[in-house]
């Protein structure tokens, strides 16, 4: 009887321990489909989670826009209802102005300096600043080189004259556009295609991926590669969902985002060779204009950008790191 009794007890102990430990269901939400680098990286972020939490942290990813737009799920994001999701910095400047750094126009000398700068000091200082608005990120992405692609070759700025080229919804790169000499377009993403078809708009600027996988490269043939920006995607957790987190747990969770961050750098190097041949396979035409003159044509926009005490700090500190 009392060895029963012991069993019972010894039970009931076990039980509690186990509901002391509950599991944390997190969701992932994200618009990209699922053969895209920036999902496979994610989903060796919820993998390396739960390894490094010991199953504490459990998340599970959400691809291709089913639980909302970019926008929808950011602001789920910050009332709570939804844990993680990923956006691009190029709309975050809008809820931090401190992101509008990655906005603005040749900022990084080349991608290393672009790596090193988000691996920094300013970088983390970066994601920590949208706090108060609901969230943090945790790790930055790879979302390539913007350049720009139209039914013309953009070889100088007076090439831009006039063109409506479509943008995000950025107040930074509508003004770059703008200081560039052609009318910024903002516009969604997927109606690019049948904007750049009817004649909506000239042109856009986008990664090369833009070419294959949102096929733009069918209704445009010419891509230059100004490299104007290199804007990163940003994996953002809920501040209050963070703040329910234990040290040691939010420790596994930016531990597993950072790595996550280390394979999605390969993954897209290896993606945009492989859609520059296809891009390629399409006709499309790749020219590299001399930088020089657009950096010229942003410059008083820079300058004026540089007014802004924040923004000039950081730009300096960007520009020191080596």
């Amino acid at each position: 009887m009392k060895a029963r009794y012991a069993t019972l007890v010894a039970g009931l102990l076990l039980a509690l321990g186990l509901n002391a430990q509950a599991v944390e269901k997190m969701r992932l939400g994200h618009n990209q489909p699922e053969d895209h680098p920036v999902h496979k990286a994610m989903v060796r972020f919820a993998e390396l989670t739960k390894q490094y939490t010991k199953g504490e942290v459990d998340i599970s990813v959400f691809p291709n826009g089913v639980l909302g737009s970019e926008r929808e799920m950011l602001e789920q994001v910050q009332n709570g209802i939804l844990q993680i999701t990923k956006a691009s910095a190029s709309p975050l400047e809008t809820f931090s102005a401190s992101y509008k750094v990655f906005n603005l126009p040749f900022v990084f000398r080349d991608k290393d300096h672009f790596y090193k700068t988000l691996a920094s000091p300013v970088g983390e200082e970066v994601l920590a600043s949208s706090r108060n608005r609901g969230f943090i990120g945790l790790t930055y992405y790879d979302s390539g080189s913007r350049s720009f692609y139209a039914k013309r070759p953009i070889n100088t700025p007076d090439d831009l004259h006039g063109l409506k080229i479509r943008v995000q919804q950025s107040p930074t790169t509508i003004a770059m556009i703008k200081a560039l000499g052609a009318t910024p377009t903002p516009m969604a993403y997927g109606e690019v295609y049948t904007g750049l078809q009817t004649g909506v708009i000239d042109g856009a600027e986008n990664n090369v991926t833009a070419l294959t996988i949102g096929r733009h490269g069918e209704v445009t043939k010419f891509y230059s590669e100004t490299e104007h920006q290199m804007v990163p995607d940003v994996l953002v957790i809920s501040a209050m969902s963070w703040a329910k987190l234990s040290q040691p747990l939010q420790a596994a969770i930016k531990k597993a985002a950072l790595e996550s961050f280390e394979l999605q750098k390969q993954l897209w190097a290896e993606a945009e060779k492989v859609e520059r041949v296809k891009a390629e396979a399409l006709g499309v035409k790749f020219s590299r204009p001399a930088k020089a003159p657009f950096v010229a044509k942003v410059k008083p926009m820079m300058d004026a950008e540089r007014q802004n005490a924040v923004i000039a700090s950081l730009l300096d500190r960007i520009a020191a790191v080596k």
